[in-house]
């Protein structure tokens, strides 16, 4: 099943203050997940057992390099106001305090709290997680961003993205399945793709 759109946003006469009111108040069917992309409400089903295979094998790499005080998320959801986003990654690496302490939502961080990203694309989502995504996660500086891309032609790719200026990422690493991924400071680690289920 594909994503479903629901037109909001400014295009729509609604402020950013009005998009999230309105995206707090949905109800989504269970499972589901809400974002606003692009000013766009859009709904996506939950995710594939692979993709969640993949969520958990990143995050489980990732706990033995992340300090005490930070968190892996599955269900954050991270916000760039200045492009109509508000997005609920597959994983999202940042400090435990910028979920208490400086959120300026219950519900929310800003994208630039977070120290990585990880989208693992689904059928539907691959125009926002390739070409919508980086380019708001890039404009709020968010350090790393990680595409793992199971419907790349030739294969299922990665994409390690780093350096943002404006609203462009420079490639820090591209491979196939089987490549290890390696993560730059804060993390300092290679990550074993191979383990990566190769159906999403």
């Amino acid at each position: 099943m594909s994503a479903l759109t629901v037109g909001h946003g400014p295009d729509y006469g609604c402020s950013w203050d009005e998009l999230v009111r309105t995206w707090e108040a949905l109800e989504p069917p269970e499972g589901w997940k809400a974002e606003i992309i692009e000013g766009l409400i859009t709904l996506s089903p939950a995710p594939t057992n692979a993709r969640q295979i993949i969520a958990e094998k990143l995050q489980r790499s990732l706990y033995s390099v992340i300090p005490e005080d930070w968190g892996i998320y599955q269900t954050l959801a991270v916000a760039v106001p200045s492009r109509n986003g508000l997005f609920i990654p597959d994983l999202t690496v940042a400090p435990e305090a910028e979920l208490i302490e400086t959120a300026e939502s219950e519900h929310y961080i800003l994208a630039r709290a977070s120290a990585l990203v990880t989208e693992i694309t689904s059928k539907s989502s691959l125009r926002h997680d390739r070409v919508s995504k980086p380019a708001a996660y890039a404009h709020a500086g968010v350090p790393l961003y990680l595409l793992v891309d199971s419907w790349a032609r030739g294969g299922p790719t990665f994409t390690l993205y780093g350096e943002p200026k404006d609203d462009i990422y420079r490639v820090l690493q591209a491979g196939k399945f089987g490549d290890g991924i390696h993560l730059p400071a804060p993390f300092d680690i290679v990550i074993d793709t191979g383990v990566f289920p190769t159906v999403c």
